[in-house]
């Protein structure tokens, strides 16, 4: 079998994590799902030493989310608690992408909209 080029492995990462969020309950699946969208159209023109880490950590993502879901966890037990020295290891872009990202999941969900109506807010 002919190895995979690398645009078909990034669209089966990102069509199999797609497929996990269906796991997710709604607001999580919406904000999930737009933001590996995002995610991933902004990785389109990385660099080529950031390709392998941005494909190791999503991979590692879809396994953390698939072991999560299969074992039919609590949503409030959704993810991995980061070390100090995860912290450390970011740079200041990222912190930055995190505490936006931790903001984003302290808004108010408006349960009178949809969930994807309430990301394009």
């Amino acid at each position: 079998m002919d190895k995979l080029s690398h645009a078909a492995q990034v669209r089966i990462l990102y069509k199999a994590i797609l497929r996990l969020h269906r796991g997710l309950n709604p607001e999580i699946r919406a904000f999930g799902d737009q933001y590996v969208r995002d995610e991933f159209k902004r990785h389109r023109t990385a660099e080529p030493q950031f390709v392998p880490i941005f494909m190791t950590e999503w991979t590692n993502y879809a396994i953390v989310l698939s072991k999560q879901l299969g074992k039919k966890a609590n949503m409030h037990s959704l993810g991995l608690k980061l070390s100090p020295d995860d912290f450390n290891k970011f740079s200041e872009e990222q912190l930055a992408q995190l505490f936006e990202l931790y903001q984003e999941t302290k808004k108010p969900v408006n349960h009178d909209k949809p969930p994807d109506e309430e990301s394009k807010q």
